[in-house]
């Protein structure tokens, strides 16, 4: 008698779209080119047209698939006529995000509003805008944005940094309740301190260097491909049953 083996989900993601928003460096553009590769036609969105065109060409003579479109995240209004004229997106990957660290004695209020106008708020409603063009359009989907371990965690001078992350796995874990049964998952991903533009004034700092290398459990910090992978995981069907969940990958940095 031949035995039957389950089948192994696919990590493929051909014949969908995907909107990957802060594609045009750092992680965002990573988590693009990730997908664009699994198959997925990508939809580049960020302020930067001009960087979003060279990414798209430099994706279609790989062979992808991938368009580019002027975004900025933090204008609501503009950010959800963009995503209905253009969707419906299959998946969502939202990358777009700042910081502004001070001591949590010495915060700006323009500072606080400028990083959760973003952070927060632009995140929220564009998760709300793609989710409707799958509600409308009668289709499941796949929605990931790119949080950060300092939302489970404190750090210094990031008081601001990490009330908006921690509000991004809130609104996460209420959509993912509230989306589910229309097959439409949610979820998060949490690197650690990674290698990029954002970073690199912590990075430049020795002090800061050295609390970083010191908390990172596997001894280096991030890197974009480190990211890459797990961009595709949560997008594609082998993430089936996973919805409303926070993926940690910092190195052991929250394991104690």
């Amino acid at each position: 008698m031949t035995m039957s083996l389950p089948k192994t989900p696919s990590f493929r993601l051909d014949g969908r779209r995907a909107l990957v928003a802060g594609a045009s460096s750092g992680i965002g553009l990573g988590c693009a080119v990730a997908l664009a590769r699994a198959g997925a036609h990508v939809t580049l969105a960020a302020r930067r047209i001009e960087a979003l065109q060279a990414l798209a060409d430099a994706l279609r003579a790989e062979g992808c698939e991938a368009d580019a479109m002027a975004m900025d995240v933090a204008d609501v209004e503009a950010t959800a006529a963009s995503v209905a004229s253009a969707g419906p997106f299959d998946i969502l990957l939202n990358s777009a995000g700042l910081a502004r660290h001070s001591p949590a004695l010495e915060t700006r209020e323009a500072d606080y509003d400028i990083v959760t106008d973003l952070n927060v708020k632009g995140a929220y409603f564009l998760a709300q805008a793609v989710a409707k063009g799958l509600f409308a359009a009668g289709k499941p989907g796949s929605l990931i944005t790119i949080s950060s371990q300092m939302a489970h965690v404190g750090g210094i001078d990031r008081g601001v940094y990490c009330a908006t992350k921690h509000a991004v796995e809130g609104f996460t874990k209420a959509m993912a309740i509230e989306w589910g049964k229309a097959g439409i998952r949610i979820n998060t991903i949490c690197p650690t301190f990674v290698l990029t533009d954002l970073t690199r004034p912590t990075f430049e700092n020795p002090e800061r260097r050295a609390w970083i290398e010191d908390k990172i459990k596997l001894g280096r910090a991030g890197e974009v491909e480190d990211l890459m992978g797990v961009a595709v995981f949560l997008a594609s069907d082998a993430a089936a049953m996973i919805t409303g969940s926070a993926i940690l990958v910092d190195g052991g940095w929250t394991a104690e």
